[in-house]
């Protein structure tokens, strides 16, 4: 399958409150056609909520006010007209262009005076290529069948060899008629990572694709994900927890916080990995007494005393 240099992708104003809780605060993103942007943020910062939006898997973001056609997507929504999907609803949306990189729109997209308690508002603009592919914590096989219909669902008929390709760049060639209770968990995030791979998005959600390996297979998957990130250049969106990880992988990390983005770091190799992960996890609220105290605790234990 062959690189492409995708579209970009663009979030403008975008506006998610639930009763009184502003999840996503006027917020605006760019990831250029190609980059690999990673997204970190609390429990509960609106990381989901943002790739749900970009994934066109948030109805009510989309329901009555989204122009189609049909593209590629897993887990999602088809994309827009000319290749984009442009979502309008609620407030105002504008479609213009963004400012930047990412945080925070001057135009509000809505207003938080009487809203209810339970009710929603949404508000913004999201354009995303149409060719979109979602990963996610757990690969989502459908057990009732061999890893080569679940790599290939969707897809029209005569997709196997391409299904086949996919496997074996993941480097599971030959376990095409294995069922998924056959394959380990690392095993099966790589038939999740085929089954994306194999509609070439040109935009790459993954939810914490990782999160729920051992610390050496997530390690093998890294490798295995910038290999192919470097093969095939779709855009991708990494939303993690894991701030060595996101250094390790993408060539922007942003911080979101309070609804928009409040921190954006580029891996420009002239940062030490120890400098940027400490202003990582400022901002995410960690202090140097919380990093130490492993450490601490360690020392104690060493020393005999409680």
């Amino acid at each position: 399958m062959a690189a492409h240099a995708g579209e970009l992708t663009r979030v403008k104003g975008l506006t998610r409150v639930y009763g009184e809780r502003a999840v996503l605060d006027g917020l605006d993103l760019e990831l250029a056609p190609g980059e690999f942007v990673a997204l970190l943020g609390r429990s509960g910062s609106g990381k989901s909520t943002l790739l749900r939006a970009l994934a066109g898997l948030d109805g009510d973001l989309t329901d009555g006010h989204s122009s189609r056609r049909q593209g590629s997507r897993t887990g999602g929504r088809t994309g827009g007209a000319r290749g984009w999907t442009r979502v309008r609803s609620g407030g105002r949306s504008d479609s213009g262009s963004g400012s930047g990189s990412g945080g925070r729109s001057d135009d509000r997209a809505h207003d938080r005076t009487g809203v209810r308690p339970g009710s929603r508002v949404s508000g913004g603009t999201v354009e995303v290529p149409d060719q979109v592919s979602v990963v996610f914590q757990d690969a989502r096989l459908l057990p009732w069948q061999r890893v080569l219909p679940n790599v290939v669902l969707g897809l029209p008929p005569g997709a196997e060899r391409r299904g086949r390709e996919s496997l074996a760049e993941v480097g599971l060639a030959g376990r095409e008629r294995a069922w998924p209770n056959e394959l380990s968990g690392g095993e099966q995030q790589r038939v999740a990572l085929a089954r994306s791979l194999v509609r070439e998005p040109r935009l790459l959600l993954a939810d914490e694709p990782f999160g729920a390996l051992d610390a050496l297979t997530r390690l093998k998957m890294h490798a295995l994900l910038r290999r192919l990130y470097e093969q095939h250049r779709p855009s991708v969106l990494l939303v993690t927890h894991d701030v060595d990880e996101a250094i390790a992988l993408a060539d922007r990390v942003l911080v979101l916080d309070d609804g928009r983005i409040a921190t954006e770091q580029r891996l420009d190799g002239g940062a030490r990995h120890a400098e940027l992960r400490a202003v990582l996890l400022r901002a995410l609220g960690v202090t140097g007494d919380d990093r130490d105290a492993p450490a601490r605790d360690a020392a104690v234990r060493e020393d005999g005393r409680p």
